[in-house]
């Protein structure tokens, strides 16, 4: 494994953590079923060089599951399988009853993009450069011809003053989306819709991801990692759905002992509870669905929210509110039913758990942790561990330490209040009037214990007798070898990944773009011999994205993880045009195509094809067709995550 070793302080928690320079970093760049289900080991590391017979890899598709992902947006453990009052959430508490309910699992970042990046690559946001939240307009997939960065981010300085442009996490070249081990290994994945990585999907990260991206479109006999992203209980329509039905119980729902009881906090709390209501409904049409297709005991669901509760001291917190989230598995048939597992998880830990479910060896590079299927771990989480740094435009750095019951939070910004201006959450109508009355002291108790100035260099939280973590037990001499714990625990596991928190965002882009200028792939390089073609980027780390021209439509990719075998003889499927050298990502398009435009971007149909691409689509055809007839063309672009990808080239005559 791989790792990034730095030496560095852990300050005081003042602004003069930023102080250093980063030139000190520069040198750095068991199965869940009684009756066996999984295919003989394959190691994701190995897969770009070791590959199965065609029969083999036949047979491992038949055996894998299919897995589906319900992810949800900005919800903590509100739902009343975990024993929250004021809301019943049926389809939810059904997954639960059926399934297995994971009480202490947390994001790493209590916002969207951070965590996301975690969840997609496996790793700590503070340990690729993916912390700050957001990068850029990565929200959803642009194709990598409509790629481009402004030069600032909306007037947006770094902690020492300097400019930060819109750019894209730059992870180390043996970071990849975890979706490419599943594709190599012959699933159909599909993503439907958001993405929000800190970096643009790469096109080889999926076979599917839009609006219209489903596991219905599967080639057939292929197993499908579906996902499904319902923003239903997202931050933002807790205003935009201000003015609809109200489902919640206003009487009914708790307010947070952070709050005050007034009309502003109760309506936005219900409105909160209501759209989960809502988010239950859409529950229980994906489950109606796959039980009529006749897939419900064919696939494995996990059901989670990218980080805690979408108000203040929740969304973009480091604590407990911030981080803890429900995290429920089905198996199929009934496997591990109605079973509560206290184990500390991570959303880190999906990745590798998805690849042990399909059979697959998590690569060892990954700080996530497997806890199902024939690779789950033998030792999971003696903690979990938070960061926030920059959200928008307001910069803070804390760092967090979870261990189930005790929450331990180091502020490195203590001169800071912990609730800052944040123009987007603003738009809720109760932050406004809780700062207004702040301003004018009208705050008491333990709702104006949010509202502190400067934080505390250190706080401690006992979730037991503290849920809301309001008494700050740092200076109780009663819990001094609790503190002591986790402050040491926290230090090291800084020490181990990493921690670029320190890194001011000016340099921490420089040291990815040098000189602000995003990094380019290599083009990809053609070696026919005995009939093999391989492909190749001098690039680290990059995939490769190929397709047949003529056969393939200009918008659908295929991961290259094999040499393809040329045939001779063999009449081509549908002859494309011969060509060589480089092209744009549009030519090509054969007749009879029809070319459409909407908003910049080319959406073709090709005739014949059974899929399409549109604005922010992009598809690839199914992974295994490896064979092409002497004569076809084949087309190519190598793929980094953070990088600007290379143009086409093109091999044939």
């Amino acid at each position: 494994m791989q790792k990034l070793k730095t030496t560095f302080l852990l300050l005081s928690g003042s602004a003069a953590a930023f102080a250093g320079s980063a030139a000190a970093f520069a040198g750095s760049a068991v199965s869940f079923g009684a009756q066996p289900c999984f295919p003989a080991e394959t190691d994701a590391t190995d897969l770009a060089t070791t590959r199965a017979p065609a029969a083999r890899q036949n047979q491992l598709i038949q055996q894998r599951p299919n897995i589906l992902w319900i992810s949800v947006e900005d919800i903590s453990t509100d739902l009343s399988c975990y024993g929250a009052t004021g809301i019943h959430t049926p389809n939810i508490d059904r997954l639960a009853a059926e399934g297995i309910m994971y009480k202490h699992a947390y994001a790493t970042v209590g916002v969207s993009a951070p965590s996301r990046s975690s969840i997609i690559t496996g790793m700590y946001p503070v340990s690729i450069g993916s912390h700050n939240m957001r990068t850029g307009p990565h929200w959803t997939y642009r194709s990598p011809d409509n790629e481009d960065y402004m030069e600032d981010y909306y007037g947006l300085y770094d902690q020492k003053g300097r400019v930060v442009p819109h750019y894209a996490t730059v992870p180390p070249p043996y970071v990849r989306c975890f979706t490419e081990y599943l594709r190599e290994a012959g699933y159909y994945t599909t993503n439907n819709a958001k993405t929000d990585y800190q970096f643009n999907p790469p096109l080889t990260a999926w076979d599917e991801t839009s609006g219209r991206a489903h596991y219905r479109n599967r080639p057939d006999g292929a197993p499908f990692f579906a996902v499904f992203n319902d923003e239903i209980t997202h931050e933002s329509r807790i205003w935009m759905k201000k003015d609809d039905p109200m489902l919640a119980d206003r009487s009914k729902v708790p307010v947070p002992a952070y709050f005050p009881v007034i009309p502003s906090v109760v309506e936005a709390v219900s409105r909160v509870y209501s759209n989960i209501i809502e988010l239950d409904r859409n529950v229980g049409r994906i489950l109606d669905e796959l039980e009529a297709e006749g897939l419900l005991e064919k696939t494995i669901i996990f059901f989670w929210s990218d980080h805690g509760g979408p108000l203040l001291r929740q969304k973009r917190a480091v604590g407990n509110s911030g981080l803890h989230v429900p995290l429920i598995v089905r198996l199929p048939n009934g496997e591990m039913a109605g079973k509560v597992v206290e184990d500390i998880v991570s959303l880190m830990d999906l990745g590798p758990t998805v690849l042990s479910l399909s059979g697959i060896k998590p690569p060892e590079h990954m700080h996530g942790r497997a806890f199902l299927g024939p690779y789950k771990t033998d030792t999971p989480h003696r903690y979990a561990f938070g960061s926030a740094d920059r959200f928008d435009e307001v910069y803070d750095m804390s760092r967090s330490v979870i261990d189930g019951r005790y929450v331990y939070i180091r502020n490195f910004r203590p001169e800071l209040p912990l609730v800052y201006r944040n123009a987007y959450r603003e738009q809720i109508d109760m932050t406004p009037e809780l700062i207004e009355m702040d301003r004018r002291g009208e705050l008491e108790g333990d709702a104006a214990y949010i509202w502190m100035k400067t934080k505390p260099v250190e706080e401690l939280y006992d979730l037991h007798n503290d849920p809301w973590e309001v008494n700050n037990l740092a200076d109780c001499p009663g819990h001094r070898e609790k503190l002591l714990e986790l402050r040491g625990a926290l230090a090291q596991w800084q020490l181990e990944v990493g921690d670029l928190g320190f890194i001011p965002e000016h340099d921490l882009v420089q040291m990815k773009w040098p000189g602000l200028v995003q990094p380019e792939t290599e083009p990809v390089s053609f070696n026919l011999a005995s009939g093999m073609l391989e492909l190749s980027s001098a690039t680290e780390g990059a995939s490769i994205a190929w397709q047949i021209k003529g056969r393939d439509d200009p918008g659908q990719w295929r991961l290259y993880h094999q040499p393809i075998r040329v045939e001779s003889g063999k009449t081509p499927p549908s002859q494309g045009a011969r060509a060589s050298g480089t092209e744009r990502a549009d030519a090509g398009v054969a007749a009879g195509d029809t070319i459409y435009t909407a908003t910049g971007d080319t959406i073709y149909t090709a005739t014949g094809d059974t899929t399409s691409t549109a604005t922010g689509d992009t598809t690839s055809t199914a992974t295994g067709r490896n064979t092409i007839a002497e004569g076809e063309v084949i087309r190519a672009r190598a793929i980094r995550i953070g990088y600007k990808t290379s143009e086409i080239t093109v091999f044939g005559q």
